[in-house]
């Protein structure tokens, strides 16, 4: 049995936020300001007015596809990847709607990252669980940049191990370490390691404090 990562893919093997932004102030007069919070929260008109929960979600929906191309690729996360791959099953797991697979596939292509993509919408949880019962992996960790994904997986699949990443600078340092995440490391170097480590050592994931054992 091989090991398994699942990895989220924006802000954690492309980044996103920067490039969202740019896109939103030159095609929409939206300033956008990243604060580790709600998105809505971060765009503004430059009217001075907030945008409301649905309006955020329709200028996320295009960007992607569309804008897609703006993205560029996380330092070290290509090489990281490929390393992994030597001894390891990869797996992109991204919440994006399920017509922007075929690409995200060949965004992520361009970038020299080649592996299975399956898109998700709501909680990582259930993807996860499914994609271990379907692997069987003597060992898997999990990394996205999000706490609410690390709780889902947390309840759905308890035995992974789970790495919070947040690869953006001007986000990570107001984004706290996710309280369901085993560890935090927002550089692909050491999280090579720390991946390298788990697969390693063979064993399932232990509960965290406040969590069934």
């Amino acid at each position: 049995m091989r090991p398994l990562l699942i990895t989220d893919c924006d802000e954690v093997l492309l980044h996103m936020v920067r490039h969202f932004g740019t896109w939103l102030g030159e095609a929409h007069d939206i300033d956008f300001t990243p604060n580790g919070g709600d998105f809505t929260t971060s765009m503004r008109r430059r009217d001075g007015s907030l945008l409301s929960r649905d309006e955020m979600w329709s200028y996320l929906d295009g960007f992607f596809p569309h804008e897609m191309e703006r993205q560029t690729l996380v330092p070290h996360a290509r090489e990281a990847l490929t390393e992994i791959a030597r001894t390891a099953d990869i797996v992109v797991l991204t919440n994006l709607q399920d017509h922007c697979r075929d690409a995200r596939i060949a965004q992520l292509e361009t970038h020299g990252i080649a592996h299975r993509v399956e898109c998700n919408q709501g909680g990582k949880g259930a993807p996860v669980a499914r994609l271990i019962a379907e692997y069987a992996p003597s060992v898997t960790v999990f990394v996205d940049d999000l706490a609410v994904h690390h709780e889902s997986v947390a309840r759905h699949a308890p035995q992974v191990y789970r790495l919070h990443m947040v690869s953006e600078p001007s986000l990570a340092p107001s984004v706290p370490k996710a309280p369901h995440a085993h560890a935090r490391i927002d550089d692909w170097d050491d999280a090579r390691a720390w991946i390298a480590t788990r697969f390693a050592e063979g064993a399932s994931a232990p509960a965290l404090t406040g969590e069934p054992a």
